[in-house]
């Protein structure tokens, strides 16, 4: 079952040992490209945003609601907040936890 129910969310990353906040953004925000020095989930409980990954093979990824993003320290991105504005729950890790940017589908994870 998909669910985008932010408790619902939050309970299932608690149940991985993660300790996720929230945050969130207006329609059309924007970041500029920039890394972080520790590896992060993301995921989006409610409207969508589109990450920019400079210099990958996929160019980027589209997340929106129950979508994740594991993205490991060091990689560049950029991002753009949706239509609707964009809603998320982020954890921290140590770097070096993952080894590649994934991306994983609302349900499947």
């Amino acid at each position: 079952m998909v669910t985008t129910d932010e408790a619902a969310l939050r309970d299932r990353l608690q149940a991985e040992g993660l300790a996720p906040s929230a945050w969130g953004n207006g329609p059309h925000d924007r970041y500029t490209a920039h890394e972080h020095g520790y590896d992060r989930v993301i995921v989006v409980a409610s409207g969508s945003i589109r990450f920019g990954l400079p210099g990958s093979a996929t160019g980027g990824q589209h997340l929106a609601a129950g979508d994740r993003l594991e993205l490991p320290a060091g990689t560049l991105h950029d991002a753009v907040v949706g239509l609707d504005g964009v809603s998320c729950l982020e954890a921290h890790l140590v770097p070096g936890t993952f080894d590649a940017v994934v991306r994983c589908s609302a349900g499947s994870w």
